[in-house]
This record gives C-alpha cells, sequence and structure tokens, in this order.
C-alpha cells in the first residue's frame, strides 16, 4: 500500500504527523478541552431557525464579506470595535493559518513559548513559515524582559502569545504584550482562545489594539460558546489586517449555514456564556483534589487543568481509560491534562484518580 512518503510530498513535510487528539467512545472525554455542557434547548431553537431561513438562500453563495456576522462579534467583544476591526474564519486554526500565509511563509519564521499549542508548529509548517520555539520560564511563565530580548535577537515575522497558555493553562500578563509588541519587528498575535475562563476582572489584550496595528487578538466560540461543532474562528486588529487576509482567505471561505448559527448563538451571549460558571468551578474543583491528592497542580485561566508529580503518565493515562475516562497526554514529562467537564464527570474523574493514588500509596508501603 502506497504511503504519503512515496509521493512526491514537499520535503519539509517529510516525517511530520498530522495533528489529531485521540478519539474513543468513553462515557467521561475529558481530553480536547470542550465545553462539556450542552447548548440550552432555546438557543438550539433559535438557531435551528435561523439556519432553516439560511438554507432556503443555499442555492446562492454566502456572503462574501460575512458583514452581519462581523457587526454581531464586534458588539459581543466591545472595547469600541466595530466590524471592520473584525474577521472570521472555520474556526480560530483558519485564522492563524490565514494569519501565517499572509505575514509567514517561505524565507520568513513565527516564534512561540514552548511549551504551548502544538497546532502552531503545524500551521508554520504548513504555510512554509520556519518555527522558533523559544523557553518559557519557571512554572510555565513568561518573563516580560526575557521574551523581549528574545524577540529582538531573532527578529520573528510573526509571534504567536497563548494567553491563556494551552496545555498549561498559564494565564498571561498583558506586560508580555507589551513588551514583545515594542520589541517585534512583524506581528504579534494572541491567541485568547480560552479568554472566557479567566477572572472578570483579568486583562485582554483588546484594550491594547489602539495604536497597535500589527497586534492581532484570535478568539474562538469553539470553548466558552461550546460551539466546537460549528467551527467560528476570529480575531480583532486593525482594518488593514482584515485587507491582508482577504488576499489569502478561499472564496466564500464561511459558509451561509455557519454565519447563520453564529449570529443566533451571538444573540444569546449572555446565556451561551451562563455555563463557564459552573466550568470554572469544576476546574478549580479539580485542582483543589488533585493537589489534596499529593499531584503538581499549575495555576490555570483556562477550562482545563495540567497536573504533574506523575510516575508514569502513559500508564495513567490508560488506567484512566480503561475506567471509561478520556484525558490527555500532551508530551509533558509526569504530566497529564484534564478539561473540565460536568460536576458528574468530573466527579468520575476525582473518584478515579484518589483510587489510582491510594493504589500507588499501597505499593509505596
Amino acid at each position: 500500500m502506497t504511503s504519503f512518503s512515496d509521493l512526491p510530498i514537499r520535503d519539509d513535510l517529510r516525517g511530520l504527523s498530522p495533528y489529531g487528539a485521540p478519539q474513543a467512545p468513553v462515557p467521561v472525554a475529558l481530553n480536547v478541552n470542550e465545553n462539556t455542557h450542552p447548548i440550552p434547548d432555546d438557543v438550539v431553537a433559535d438557531i435551528l431557525r435561523s439556519v432553516g431561513v439560511a438554507l432556503k438562500g443555499a442555492n446562492r453563495y454566502p456572503d462574501r464579506e460575512f458583514t452581519e456576522l462581523r457587526r454581531s462579534l464586534a458588539r459581543y467583544l466591545g472595547h469600541g470595535l466595530d466590524e471592520s476591526n473584525v474577521w472570521a474564519a472555520n474556526g480560530s486554526n483558519e485564522v492563524l493559518q490565514q494569519i501565517l500565509q499572509a505575514f509567514g511563509g517561505p524565507g520568513r519564521t513565527a516564534l512561540g513559548f514552548a511549551p504551548t499549542y502544538s497546532m502552531y508548529p503545524l500551521l508554520a509548517s504548513g504555510t512554509g513559515t520556519a518555527w522558533i520555539a523559544a523557553d518559557r520560564g519557571p512554572d510555565f511563565v513568561i518573563d516580560p524582559a526575557e521574551a523581549a530580548a528574545v524577540v529582538r535577537e531573532r527578529r520573528p515575522d510573526v509571534v504567536i502569545l497563548c494567553a491563556p497558555n494551552n496545555p498549561t493553562g498559564t494565564p498571561l500578563g498583558l506586560d508580555v504584550v507589551r513588551a514583545v509588541y515594542d520589541a517585534a519587528p512583524g506581528m504579534v498575535v494572541v491567541d485568547e482562545a480560552y479568554a472566557e475562563f479567566m477572572p472578570g476582572d483579568a486583562g485582554t489584550a483588546l484594550s491594547l489594539l489602539p495604536g497597535r496595528e500589527r497586534l492581532i487578538v484570535s478568539r474562538t466560540m469553539s470553548k466558552a460558546f461550546a460551539f466546537a461543532g460549528v467551527r467560528l474562528g476570529y480575531l480583532a486588529a486593525d482594518p488593514a489586517v482584515s485587507d491582508a487576509l482577504r488576499l489569502v482567505r478561499l472564496p466564500y471561505h464561511l459558509s451561509a449555514l455557519t454565519q447563520a448559527a453564529a449570529i443566533a448563538a451571538l444573540r444569546h451571549s449572555d446565556e451561551m456564556l451562563a455555563t463557564v460558571h459552573d466550568i470554572v468551578v469544576q476546574r478549580d474543583r479539580i485542582a483543589a483534589r488533585l493537589a489534596e491528592l499529593g499531584y503538581t497542580v499549575h495555576e490555570s485561566g483556562s477550562n482545563f487543568v495540567l497536573f504533574g508529580g506523575l510516575d508514569d503518565p502513559h500508564a495513567t493515562f490508560r488506567a484512566l481509560k480503561e475506567r471509561g475516562i478520556l484525558v490527555r497526554d500532551v508530551g509533558i514529562e509526569h504530566h497529564l491534562r484534564v478539561s473540565a467537564g460536568t460536576q458528574d464527570e468530573t466527579t468520575a474523574f476525582l473518584d478515579a484518580m484518589a483510587e489510582l493514588a491510594s493504589s500507588r500509596s499501597s505499593h509505596a508501603a
């Protein structure tokens, strides 16, 4: 059987593996940072009505500029933004891909601070952009001065800052964004996919946009809005950024159905975001209980928890899977990551971890 390596594939893609989190039919799936709470029935009904209306015109191409959706997203974000500041695509991964297509590419570089979202280097590779992995500091925190020094030295065309960071959950101070922006010769992207799970008084890079034409803030509806299956990511930036992305986007890249569903969901933003509080409660419950059990728990501003102190994370992963619970091995030595689920899902995970900790203690004795 032919493999893709037998084909005349680009040399820089040889030996790479596609991105993909494990998928398995388990009762408790806490491995891909989804919002495990379902969309409320009344919101579903409104979305269905809106999609039904859009279907009646599906014989025609959708609004190429998705103007109404951009207006809805701007209203949601606030900060004095309007539709000219907003761009959207099929998930924030496509938003980031378009940014790299426009501002990266052959002969150019993108820089991030590892460990961070594993799609960044894959998106860079797919666009012919060289990826530079700088190091984070202790406890995965980025120091503003050290980050600025790295950026001045390496002079990347694109810097991507994950705020809060995936897979560690580490919050990112606005002082880091300011320092990196001032040091960077090119575009600075702040990926705020999990911003809604941060405390209400936490800063957002949206507040830094005025006067910074090279700053981009990326967001998604997949997490807080429980819209992972719809695939809608977006960004806020100077209007010139959208003009640049029009050069690389595919024609009519957002379907009429996607636009209608997202606009309807945004009409119910307060109701859609009501689950965020519950998820944060479960996240903090996970962190507190794992710490009680003797694991190393890292600060998280997201909807997941990274925890360490595991002698054999692969064995723990398998033991949890045998109990019908799927978490994520993110490749950080002695660590695993778990998404905050519903109260019942979280209880199942914590009970299993307590059982495994008790078993570990009895064997050690």
